[in-house]
C-alpha cells in the first residue's frame, strides 16, 4: 500500500500475523495497525482458533481478517490463510494447516531482513509449525501476547487456548518476545477517546469502534469484564513494539516451563527469552490514531 512516508528498506522485518481476530474486538485494531506501519511487511495474516468459545474459530477469524481488508480497500493484497480450529492434542503431533505451511514457507526463505510472527492468540499454529519443521527455531522471532505475570504465572486467555502449545514453544529453542498478562493490560483506552479518535475515520474507523460498542453490549452480564467505560487494546503491543523494542523494558531470562496449571516453574539452563515489563501505551496508542486518521484522510 502507499503510506505517507517511507521507511528505508533496510530496516523493514518481515511479519506474519497469527490472530484469533473474531474472539473479541482488541485484534482488529492491532491488525490495522500493522497493515498502516511501513516499518513492516506483511508476509501473511493467519486466522486461528479461540479455544472453546467456537468449534470454528479459526474460520471465523478468517472471515473476519478478510472483512477488515475490504473496509480498508485491501481485498487480495495480502496472503491470508486458515490456522487450528482446536488446541494441540499432544505435544508430539502437529495440526497441520495452510497457517502453519505459511510459517514454515516464509521462515525457509533466504531472504536478509528478520521474520516476525506476531501471535495474537494461542501458540497453537507457531508449535505445529516447529513441530513440523524444526529448523525455523533460528529463523524467526515470536512475539507472543500471552501468558500470567511473572514470577508465578497462572491463569491467562491464551495460554488456556492452549498449554501444550506454549509448553512446546518454551522449551523449544524458538526465539520468543513474551508480552505478559500484567503488562499488555497497560493498554487501556476510554471509550470517549475512540468515539473521537477511531470512529470518524472512514468505514475501518467505524467498524472498530461500532464493534467494540457492539461487543461491550453483548457481554453486559459478565460484571469483571468489559467494565463499561474503557476497553484493553492488549494484541497491540505486538505491533509497537516493531517500530520500538523499548530496550530498557525487559528481562531477559531462561525460559520456565509451563505447569497444566498454567504456573511458571523455573529450571536451570533453559534458552533465554524477552520478557516485557512495560509497554508505552501512549506512543502505541497516538502512532495507531495518527496512522489512522492519515489513512483516512
Amino acid at each position: 500500500m502507499n503510506h505517507f512516508y517511507t521507511v528505508p528498506s533496510s530496516k523493514q522485518v518481515r511479519v506474519i500475523i497469527n490472530t484469533d481476530a473474531k474472539c473479541e474486538v482488541d485484534d482488529q485494531y492491532a491488525v490495522v495497525h500493522a497493515l498502516l506501519t511501513p516499518r513492516l511487511q506483511i508476509k501473511g495474516l493467519i486466522g486461528t482458533h479461540y479455544g472453546k468459545r467456537s468449534s470454528i474459530g479459526a474460520e471465523e477469524s478468517t472471515a473476519e481478517i478478510h472483512q477488515v481488508l475490504k473496509l480498508m480497500g485491501m481485498t487480495n493484497r495480502y496472503r491470508v490463510v486458515t490456522g487450528a480450529n482446536h488446541q494441540l492434542k499432544n505435544k508430539q503431533t502437529p495440526i497441520r494447516t495452510e497457517g502453519g505451511r505459511l510459517i514454515i514457507e516464509e521462515a525457509m526463505k533466504d531472504d536478509p531482513l528478520p521474520l516476525y510472527v506476531l501471535c495474537q492468540g494461542p501458540l497453537t499454529d507457531v508449535a505445529s509449525a516447529y513441530l513440523q519443521e524444526p529448523k525455523i527455531a533460528d529463523r524467526l522471532v515470536v512475539i507472543w501476547i500471552g501468558g500470567g505475570k511473572y514470577p508465578h504465572g497462572g491463569l491467562e486467555f491464551n495460554l488456556s487456548n492452549d498449554m501444550k502449545a506454549a509448553q512446546i514453544v518454551f522449551s523449544s529453542s524458538l526465539r520468543l518476545w513474551q508480552v505478559p498478562k500484567n503488562v499488555y493490560d497497560m493498554v487501556r483506552v476510554g471509550i470517549a477517546e475512540l468515539a473521537i479518535k477511531v470512529r470518524p475515520r472512514g468505514e475501518i474507523g467505524r467498524y472498530l469502534y461500532e464493534e467494540l460498542i457492539a461487543h461491550n453490549a453483548r457481554n453486559g452480564h459478565r460484571n469483571h469484564w468489559p467494565k463499561g467505560e474503557m476497553w484493553v487494546l492488549g494484541d497491540s503491543p505486538a505491533v509497537s513494539l516493531l517500530i520500538d523494542d523499548q530496550e530498557f523494558d525487559y528481562k531477559v531470562i531462561q525460559a520456565p516451563a509451563i505447569d497444566d496449571n498454567m504456573n511458571y516453574i523455573f529450571k536451570k539452563n533453559n534458552r533465554n527469552i524477552r520478557v516485557y515489563e512495560r509497554v508505552d501505551a501512549r506512543f502505541l496508542l497516538e502512532d495507531f490514531f495518527a496512522k489512522l486518521a492519515l489513512f483516512a484522510d
